[in-house]
């Protein structure tokens, strides 16, 4: 089904622009689709120049975002085989890895929280599932790197408030020390249930379904399978602040599907069906085009907020493996958006840099940058989910070597796991200020 941006700038009376050429019927055009935005996605990237560090992005991208990108490269690299980026992806995430191979640089310490933390071991855990290129004997490898993440974390569930959850952030220096939000729990949530698929082991399983309920229960997602931002531990979470995005259902979305696929219940079938639907309301009306509910309609979407609809298209394109039936309701949302997206890469100085607003594709909104790119990268190759095979484990051919002791150092608490009968291989602040001061001033508030 060939798309072009005149034939749909027609249909919705707009001014055409030329956008990058996208044919979803095929994968040539497709992958040279995304190695075009890839491109210019990794034109910000100012890590590999000499004298500059890897793995960090120049301001006013914070750490986290790096981590999210390198996670993108890795699945550019999965769906299209094209090498060109793997040794800047690699030498990025091992070069963030910090001193205890966990993905806590102490150079980080003022903008780390446990979500920061955790887009890194995203990126890793990625690697781990599709055989991305494996770092040298001497340093952890994929799966160790996202073990390490998940067993720092553990020992920071805190139960003295809300009856459980983990903070935003690690250290209690740093502003949002008492805030509890939903894509921090989310995202160990979603890594935990991954690693218990990938090495068998049912202690991140019994972790995963203890993050999920503890969000359920306090609140942070209600009977409609929306998520909210977040709770204030001050309050003991009796007070949510609604605001939705994208992100959030994104990652619930996968971990309950691979929670699925693990035990193959009806009760994680019923909350991935749940999720799942829940995400329409990231969906411009009837046209299946995604957007950013919270911040797109008034212009406000900020430098992070900008890349949150790359996680749902990812997470969405990856439920479709592990949760085959999803695949029906997910696909023409992945495609129709793809086509918008692809529509608004008609900027810059190219005139192939992504815009931000895919509901309003045939006019370029002028918006440009890393998230912008990334959204757009991560929702078009997508389409090409059909043409790779789904996540590896360690009984499947996955060939990342883990480490049931990788985060130890970190920690003062040892960490104690279940037996594995399967055998083990080898063995933003992403929330902004404007969220915290919503809660400081009491504004609780509902997107629908």
């Amino acid at each position: 089904m060939k798309l072009r941006s005149l034939a749909s700038a027609a249909l919705l009376g707009m001014s055409a622009v030329k956008g990058i050429d996208l044919d979803l019927g095929s994968d040539d055009s497709i992958k040279k689709a995304a190695s075009e935005v890839a491109y210019g996605m990794v034109k910000y990237y100012t890590g590999n120049n000499t004298g500059d560090v890897p793995g960090n992005l120049p301001d006013p991208y914070y750490w986290w975002e790096a981590g999210a990108m390198f996670g993108s490269l890795v699945d550019y690299w999965y769906y299209t085989g094209d090498e060109t980026y793997n040794e800047i992806t690699k030498q990025a995430m091992l070069f963030q890895v910090g001193p205890n191979n966990d993905y806590m640089p102490p150079n980080q310490s003022r903008t780390l929280g446990n979500d920061d933390q955790a887009f890194w071991g995203l990126a890793a855990l990625q690697a781990a599932e599709v055989n991305f290129p494996s770092p040298p004997d001497d340093q952890p490898d994929w799966l160790a790197l996202a073990q390490a993440v998940v067993h720092t974390q553990i020992p920071r569930w805190d139960n003295s408030t809300c009856g459980g959850g983990l903070k935003w952030q690690i250290f209690t220096f740093n502003n949002g020390y008492n805030y509890k939000n939903t894509i921090s729990n989310g995202c160990f949530f979603n890594m935990a249930a991954r690693l218990a698929k990938y090495t068998g082991n049912q202690t991140y399983a019994e972790w995963a379904t203890r993050a999920f309920e503890w969000t359920q229960n306090v609140g942070l997602m209600n009977e409609r399978w929306h998520f909210f931002d977040g709770s204030d531990d001050l309050i003991n979470c009796t007070r949510v602040n609604h605001i939705q995005w994208s992100y959030n259902a994104g990652v619930y979305l996968l971990g309950a599907a691979t929670m699925w696929n693990i035990t193959e219940s009806d009760v994680w079938r019923q909350r991935t069906q749940g999720i799942l639907e829940g995400t329409s309301v990231f969906f411009k009306d009837n046209t299946n085009v995604m957007f950013e509910v919270a911040c797109e309609p008034n212009g406000k979407c900020d430098v992070d907020q900008r890349s949150f609809k790359a996680y749902l298209a990812r997470w969405m394109a990856a439920t479709t493996k592990v949760a085959p039936w999803t695949r029906d309701y997910i696909m023409p949302k992945l495609q129709a958006s793809a086509t918008n997206a692809a529509l608004q890469c008609s900027g810059g100085d190219d005139g192939k840099q992504c815009g931000l607003r895919w509901t309003n594709a045939a006019a370029f909104d002028g918006s440009v940058g890393v998230g912008e790119q990334m959204s757009a990268l991560e929702v078009i190759q997508a389409n090409l989910i059909d043409k790779v095979s789904g996540p590896l484990t360690n009984r499947t051919g996955g060939r990342s070597r883990g480490d049931n002791n990788a985060g130890s150092q970190s920690e003062t608490t040892p960490l104690k796991f279940n037996e594995i009968t399967t055998g083990d291989k080898a063995g933003a602040g992403i929330l902004t200020a404007f969220a915290l001061a919503a809660i400081c001033g009491g504004a609780w508030w509902l997107v629908h």
